[in-house]
């Protein structure tokens, strides 16, 4: 049985997908060989002159190039689903094209920079303009204007980071577009960056690990940048202000990801809504480069792990327990509270694992474990102790030791979302209590997610595995 989606390449032809198709080999020897794949899975949903898709809530309307779709899916094509991504969110779409500019695509002749990175300098500028009420607006149509949703001060950060990063591979003219947009973000987080803001997963509006942790990258990223932009005075003192107010959402157990204005450590989620430990700070970790010697940041992310692979806790998720068997695993949700699987009209406690969020955490292991290859160094307090004892870690370890235990917890996790996939294909979560895919299908941020921590992977491998995979 099949669905179909109404996205459709110019041809007219639509996209056809399998759902619940057999399981991959969950002993997937080469990780790293799958990122040719899983980078034309996640380009399917990056539009250019010669790939559109349609606007499902508006017959005949087509995109513009360089729009970033979440996903190809809405409720009319997914069953069970009653949430509409056929929209640009700033966020994603920046993620995405970190790994676009990863890939080292060819670049057009005669200076023509990589065509996919032009369009989305672009439409990332056309949206900058049409951005209501904000320029912090989170949501566009693909056509890039602005559809009704939520402001979020991560997105201009985040976005200016990818357009630093691309900047090398745009065209002169796209070039000084990128300058453009990349300035009035800067000169719009200067005056907001102290200031609450929608986090992450946008359900709440208060100070943000997350946004703050992102905005921090981009003002370090902007003031080292040789391409010419001018470096306000007041991006150092934002910078300082960060790298401390960071410190602040520390509770004594846990990072906090949304703190209550004037209440150091205090969260501004009630405790009965299950709020943290929230997978939001180790993807913060992952996008914002936070120091991975910060033991308070591993014994964040332990907790995280705990709740949801421990099978004596509240939060755990019956497919981890079972994919211990097979020594892959686990894999980790949003937060023990969440509620959401694609069906907002039908909320269900406890929510369910997310391939991007199962990314992150393996990448943060990768990136723990090149750190310890880096410093000859192990950060181990009584704060981390839980971290490295997941991964069968001791004190008395070597680094060396100790970092290829963290690779191999970081690969297990990794081949649970290939195992889970259906024939690769990542959806935006999986069910917690079979390992099935489910809510919106082949989701952009899944993919991008993955090929993200494979690079981090790809980081301990010895030049000649890197060119082999």
């Amino acid at each position: 049985m099949t669905n179909k989606t109404a996205v459709r390449a110019k041809s007219g032809a639509p996209l056809t997908l399998d759902k619940h198709a057999p399981k991959a080999a969950y002993q997937q020897s080469d990780l790293t060989s799958l990122a040719p794949y899983m980078f034309l899975m996640m380009m399917r949903n990056v539009t250019s002159d010669g790939f559109v898709v349609e606007d499902p809530s508006s017959p005949g309307q087509y995109s513009v190039p360089g729009c970033v779709i979440a996903a190809p899916s809405f409720p009319a094509n997914t069953p069970g689903v009653d949430q509409n991504y056929v929209f640009n969110w700033v966020r994603d779409a920046a993620i995405t094209a970190l790994e676009i500019a990863a890939a080292g695509l060819p670049s057009m002749p005669e200076g023509g920079g990589v065509q996919a990175l032009n369009d989305y300098v672009t439409f990332a500028q056309l949206c900058q303009i049409d951005a209501r009420p904000t320029m912090g607006h989170a949501c566009f149509t693909i056509t890039g204007h602005s559809r009704p949703w939520s402001e979020q001060n991560d997105g201009p950060a985040i976005q200016s980071i990818a357009m630093l990063q691309a900047y090398g591979q745009l065209d002169a003219a796209t070039q000084a577009i990128a300058r453009q947009v990349i300035e009035k973000n800067v000169a719009y987080l200067l005056g907001c960056y102290k200031d609450p803001t929608t986090n992450l997963w946008e359900e709440h509006v208060a100070l943000s690990f997350f946004a703050r942790a992102i905005q921090l990258r981009c003002f370090r990223d902007f003031a080292a940048n040789g391409f010419g932009m001018a470096v306000p005075a007041e991006v150092n003192a934002a910078i300082a202000w960060l790298e401390s107010a960071l410190q602040e959402h520390w509770n004594g157990s846990w990072y906090v990801s949304m703190m209550a204005p004037g209440g150091a450590g205090v969260s501004a989620v009630p405790d009965d809504e299950g709020y943290d430990p929230n997978i939001d700070i180790v993807s913060a970790a992952v996008y914002g480069n936070m120091p991975l010697s910060d033991t308070k940041l591993l014994a964040t992310a332990a907790r995280m792990r705990r709740q949801w692979a421990d099978p004596a806790s509240e939060s755990v998720f019956p497919i981890n327990v079972a994919d211990q068997a097979r020594d892959i695993g686990p894999l980790m949700g949003r937060y023990p509270g969440d509620t959401y699987d694609g069906d907002v009209a039908h909320p269900v406690r406890g929510g369910h694992p997310w391939p991007l969020c199962t990314s992150n955490f393996a990448e943060l292991y990768y990136k723990v474990a090149l750190e310890i290859d880096r410093t000859q160094a192990v950060p181990f307090d009584d704060l981390s102790q839980e971290f490295f004892s997941q991964v069968g870690v001791t004190a008395a370890q070597s680094p060396a030791d100790t970092a290829m235990a963290l690779r191999n917890a970081g690969d297990a996790m990794m081949r649970s979302v290939v195992f889970h996939s259906d024939h690769y294909e990542l959806s935006e979560q999986y069910d917690g209590n079979d390992g099935f895919e489910k809510s919106v299908r082949d989701l952009t941020w899944s993919y991008a997610a993955f090929l993200s921590a494979l690079r981090a992977k790809a980081a301990h491998l010895p030049k000649a595995a890197k060119t082999k995979a």
